[in-house]
């Protein structure tokens, strides 16, 4: 297939939702979802622990979701270390999602570029040659923030010398407010660099401070394209991931009602069903999810239930088999949950991508899909090389050939000398 032709415009935004619904893109998002909740999990179980909480308590008040904040909230003392071993879980989390993001970046930059097998192991292979970038930019742009108030505490603690302290806060009063405006502006660009550095590494195949400079760019030459494209991103965003879980959720009630009959398992699905749901959606996110329900029926009347195929039961009398049977179940519906996770970042990493790519063509003049990426450079230097080692060979062949006839033709004239000298005289 040849390249896919692009508007350079708002309307190309509107393809993400086909460009994403993909197996491939879904898989990476998902895998590495499951990475980040992994680790995720296991800092914030620690940080419960730390709280004095036990895993049965956590298990039992928050599932598969734990959330330490929710501590604080409760009224609960959560100590200085248990947060900064949860910061380390979220750090984790989004820097799994970030490289996945990279990786569906990189394979929709080839799929617009025409090439439809670029499979995720290569998309895998790219980013761990350039995951560097995709982290230590935005890490880069902290560090500056950091930089600007430390220094800036640096000159409050001059301001409170007596006598001199109140010249030395209203005389560079104009250099403080640049610093501050500056590093205002350098927040907004810490939020840009999270947003597009995987597309800015997956496409622009930028180092760090390349990434850093783009960051830089976006926001100063194309903010209100950022904010008109993320507005019309957000209806396209709901819809797509609404009409995906419809899908999921039609077809997990169609199981539902076909195992469920009196005729097949009956009872014995309505007990190991209603037992794994309440494994993925325990009792405060189920209130959460009725609630909004309500909203949304209140809002339209035409709105039913998305729960309603749910045969909530207590779970209770189950034998050893079905508890069995209902962890495997939670796991599969979980993976499922996530799927529909997945499927939106990966509208989101695709719609990101596209949008890199039209503020270059509208601020640079430059069409990154006419470049040749490193993978294409790499493929005709391996050509080349090939060509030159059969050249030289060539030119090898020559040369002997030409040192093989040199000594056959002297041989011949010898040979006519010696015939020449050997006829009698008479």
């Amino acid at each position: 297939m040849g390249p896919i032709k692009l508007y350079f415009d708002i309307r190309d935004i509107f393809r993400a939702p086909r460009l994403a619904l993909s197996g491939k893109k879904i898989m990476i998002m998902l895998k590495g979802i499951l990475i980040g909740y992994a680790a995720y999990w296991i800092f914030t179980t620690i940080s419960f622990i730390l709280c004095g909480y036990t895993l049965g308590d956590m298990w039992a008040d928050y599932g598969l979701y734990p959330c330490l904040f929710t501590v604080g909230v409760t009224g609960g003392y959560i100590p200085w270390y248990a947060c900064a071993v949860y910061d380390i879980g979220i750090f984790l989390l989004i820097v799994s999602i970030s490289l996945s993001c990279t990786q569906v970046s990189r394979v929709t930059y080839k799929q617009l570029k025409g090439d439809e097998f670029f499979s995720s192991t290569d998309a895998c292979s790219y980013v761990k040659k350039h995951w560097q970038a995709v982290i230590m930019a935005p890490v880069s742009i902290a560090l500056i923030i950091t930089f600007f108030l430390f220094f800036s505490g640096i000159f409050a603690l001059f301001g409170k010398i007596p006598y001199v302290g109140e010249f030395l806060f209203s005389i560079p009063y104009l250099f403080y407010f640049l610093g501050a405006l500056f590093t205002i502006y350098t927040g907004i660009v810490f939020l840009i660099s999270l947003i597009y550095s995987p597309a800015i590494v997956g496409v622009g195949e930028e180092d760090t401070m390349g990434t850093v400079f783009q960051s830089y760019s976006i926001t100063w030459s194309q903010p209100w394209r950022v904010i008109l494209y993320h507005i019309s991103l957000l209806p396209v965003l709901v819809i797509g991931v609404h009409v995906f879980k419809w899908f999921m959720t039609t077809s997990f009630s169609l199981i539902n009602a076909v195992f469920g009959c009196d005729w097949f398992m009956g009872d014995k699905l309505n007990r190991i069903v209603s037992n794994a749901y309440e494994n993925i959606y325990p009792e405060f996110i189920n209130q959460i999810c009725l609630s909004f329900n309500a909203i949304c029926t209140t809002a339209c009347n035409s709105c039913c239930s998305c729960l309603s195929f749910i045969p909530f039961n207590n779970g209770s009398d189950l034998s050893g088999t079905e508890v069995i049977s209902s962890i495997i179940l939670s796991c599969f519906l979980f993976i499922i949950v996530l799927a529909v996770v997945s499927y939106g970042l990966s509208i989101l990493s695709v719609s990101e991508t596209l949008m890199y790519i039209i503020f270059k063509k509208k601020s640079d003049d430059d069409n990154l899909l006419d470049h040749k990426d490193e993978d294409e450079l790499e493929d005709e230097d391996e050509t080349g090389f090939d060509t030159n080692d059969g050249s030289d060979n060539d030119d090898q062949t020559g040369t002997i050939d030409e040192k093989d006839s040199t000594v056959n033709a002297s041989n011949d004239d010898n040979k006519k000398s010696d015939s020449t000298k050997e006829v009698p005289s008479e």
